[in-house]
């Protein structure tokens, strides 16, 4: 009882096995270099780089391909048969044929790098070269994943639910291909020698030193290894941000409420703090640092008025781990408001005004009823700043000074003279041992204490005024650092508006004509400006990668809170995994992994967009794990009672609840793809060009007033997207009374 039925489900799985069976047929199976899809669309009966899977195995010489064939077979068999244990049996046997078949003769073509060679013995003889998966293959391999899936819960595992089967084979397998391979792949390489061979002491080698583990600074040297001085920084910035991200929440919320407050004025302040308090994340990342470099350098504001003051001579005091910190403050705080926000919006005002009729004042009442149950959400803010911290490159790079992290001799081991990719992997294997570390003493910290606030009853309450000293210390936190960040962005962005920065200072909007001119030719509009190719083609992938994330985030958030399967530890860590990999090893293993078949995507746009969906699917993740955990499950028990089946009662009941989540899922991933610079500073292409490479190429060049017409440019647009998406998905309705 609960589910669909049989007759409902039955249709499902031959729609699915009909999608297959189309693509197998009627699209281009390859993905042809010199076509765009709509290009190669026609040629599906033609030639061999367009022809579909069928044309490819009768005409082409590509007679692996019949694999698929056999494999549709078996499913088609299964589909046409009984619902049960002998249909799962057959459907698990034919997809898992397929898919193992079709990769593994893929992988033989592209098995440079891998030492696959009893691939190539079975596959190569036949292969005569072969363009990697396109349209096609990947449609029929999904397929054939969603039916791995149904025939699993046919055998009786996921309490038989066909759509919690197939979405956690699904996004296993994506987790696999787009983290977990090459992430592996670019890790691999710190057991490889200098001559490329296997040596287990090889890693060991490269990080066991001085500069690595070095504890000089306790004993009155100059400076720790570089790993004691991530570790350091992370937990500063997590913390840091942890704290002011939930007291701007509380404040945005709750701040205006009390003897003087209003839901007027509530809302006013609720949307003042809003735009503030995500300024810093829809802004590139160096403009914040060149922003605080202007103030706090030695030739910045602060210096030079304390040596007209009091005559200090300025100094370099701002590099370091104070300017790195600051600026990954105003970085990732942010982030941790976003979260937070949505955990303090779904605490039921219910079990506040029990605890106050049982005389509790709204100091104890917060600390012992409020504060408990925003727990998962700390736990969730503080792992989120501690990956972004120890992942960083540009805030490092622009304002670290002497103070060497992982993430930049990562970089510099890669890009530098030296190019260790071996060392580079290494330092990397550091900081995941750290990211996991981190994510086990959260699980450890939370344990299986329940946190859920929004059941099934009705929520008519009135949401608790904030304690007077709690109501201050927002206030007295959170008030001065959005000034101060208003001050950052006032002083980063006028050297947008005027001649030249530190030598003439008078007002111009050349920089905005040199980027974004627009002239009327003789065909009509002309887009003259030279930095708009670049912002097209970012909003494009943006755009794309942005739903797709939060998404993906969202339902394996789901996953996580509501079923229970094994290796479900290592599912969410591999969700993590890319956050806890810098940026500059990521793209790099993305080039690795993606530039031979099966799976050639290197040069197209498309594996820019899959590297903005899975660096930032985290955030996705972890804001819909903090939600998941307020939420009653007996909400999506009533809905099965109801006989919902399960993607009706994701869809009606629970997604409603879960939008703040999404609306953080939504703005983070496409702001970070909007202004990301490490993770696809080795993707782009000059048909691929992106807003924040065209920048750094401006910086590099010193014009430096075109990179902050950009950046003023980027951060209206991000500012407008922001608004839509809010306003397009909406706010959570709880039923709760209005404040008088």
């Amino acid at each position: 009882m609960g589910r669909p039925t049989v007759r409902s489900a039955q249709r499902v799985v031959w729609a699915w096995w009909t999608l297959g069976a189309l693509a197998f047929v009627l699209l281009p199976w390859y993905f042809p270099q010199n076509l765009t899809l709509l290009q190669s669309l026609p040629g599906a009966f033609g030639g061999a780089d367009t022809a579909s899977g069928l044309v490819q195995a009768l005409r082409h010489g590509k007679p692996w391909l019949w694999s698929a064939v056999v494999a549709l077979g078996l499913l088609l068999l299964a589909v046409s048969g009984k619902p049960g244990r002998v249909q799962g049996g057959l459907m698990v046997t034919g997809a898992t044929f397929g898919l193992v078949t079709l990769l593994a003769s893929g992988f033989a073509i592209g098995a440079q790098g891998w030492s696959f060679a009893w691939l190539e013995s079975i596959f190569g003889a036949l292969s005569g070269g072969q363009f990697g998966i396109g349209l096609g293959g990947a449609l029929v391999l999904f397929v054939l994943l969603v039916l791995l899936g149904t025939g699993i819960s046919r055998l009786g595992f996921f309490r038989g639910d066909l759509f919690i089967a197939s979405a956690v084979v699904v996004c296993a397998a994506l987790l696999l291909l787009f983290v977990a391979l090459p992430v592996g792949k670019a890790l691999a390489g710190a057991w490889l020698d200098e001559a490329g061979d296997f040596s287990s002491t090889a890693w060991f080698e490269r990080i066991a030193h001085e500069r690595v583990w070095g504890l000089g600074c306790l004993a009155g040297g100059v400076r720790c290894g570089v790993a004691w001085n991530t570790l350091y920084l992370a937990l500063l910035t997590a913390g840091g941000t942890t704290m002011l991200g939930t007291l701007i929440a509380l404040m945005s919320e709750r701040g205006a409420f009390g003897a003087a407050g209003s839901e007027r004025g509530s809302k006013r302040m609720s949307r003042a703090l809003n735009v503030l308090a995500l300024l810093p994340i829809i802004t590139p990342p160096f403009v914040v640092g060149l922003g605080l470099i202007l103030l706090f350098g030695r030739a910045g504001l602060v210096n030079q008025f304390l040596e007209w003051a009091f005559g200090i001579t300025p100094t370099r005091w701002f590099y370091g781990l104070f300017g790195v910190w600051l600026a990954q403050m105003f970085a990732f705080t942010p982030i941790a408001f976003m979260i937070m926000r949505g955990v303090v919006q779904g605490i039921s005002p219910v079990m506040e005004e029990a605890a106050q009729t049982l005389r509790a004042s709204r100091q104890r009442t917060f600390m012992t009823v409020t504060l408990p149950l925003m727990k998962p959400g700390l736990a969730n803010a503080f792992l989120v700043g501690f990956i972004e911290s120890i992942a960083d490159f540009g805030n490092p790079i622009i304002v670290g000074g002497n103070y060497a992290v992982l993430s930049t001799d990562i970089f510099f081991a890669i890009v530098g003279a030296q190019y260790d990719q071996g060392r580079a992997a290494s330092l990397a294997l550091i900081l995941t041992a750290f990211a996991l570390t981190i994510f086990f003493i959260q699980q450890r910290v939370l344990g299986k204490t329940s946190y859920t606030t929004v059941s099934g009853k009705g929520d008519a309450g009135v949401a608790m005024p904030l304690p007077d000293g709690v109501r201050r210390l927002c206030q007295g936190m959170a008030g001065p650092w959005l000034a101060f960040t208003i001050v950052v962005y006032v002083f980063a962005f006028i050297g947008g508006f005027v001649q030249t920065w530190g030598r003439d200072y008078t007002p111009t909007l050349a920089h905005f004509r040199t980027a974004f001119d627009l002239q009327w030719g003789s065909h009509g509009l002309v887009w003259a400006g030279t930095a708009w190719n670049s912002l097209f083609t970012t909003l494009k992938l943006a755009a794309i990668a942005a739903p797709v994330c939060a998404t993906i985030g969202l339902l394996i958030a789901w996953l996580l809170a509501r079923t229970r399967f094994v290796g479900q530890r290592a599912f969410e860590f591999s969700a993590l995994l890319a956050f806890a990999i810098p940026g500059t090893v990521l793209g790099v293993s993305y080039i690795l992994a993606f530039n031979v078949p099966p799976f050639e995507l290197t040069g197209t746009g498309l594996i820019i967009v899959l590297c903005f969906v899975f660096r930032n699917l985290p955030v996705g993740v972890r804001a819909g794990t903090a939600s998941f955990k307020q939420i009653d499950q007996s909400l999506d028990e009533a809905s099965t009672m109801l006989r919902a089946g399960t993607a009706t009662t994701l869809r009606r009941v629970v997604l409603p609840l879960l939008k703040p989540a999404l609306v953080a899922a939504l703005v983070y991933s496409f702001v970070r793809s909007m202004t990301t610079v490490s993770a696809v500073i080795f993707l782009v292409t000059a048909e691929n060009e992106l807003a924040t490479t065209y920048i750094i190429g401006r910086v590099g060049n010193g014009d430096y007033g075109v990179a902050l017409a950009y950046c003023t440019v980027l951060i209206v647009l991000m500012s407008l997207a922001t608004a839509l998406i809010q306003a397009l998905v909406g706010e959570r309705k709880l039923g709760r009374r209005k404040t008088t």
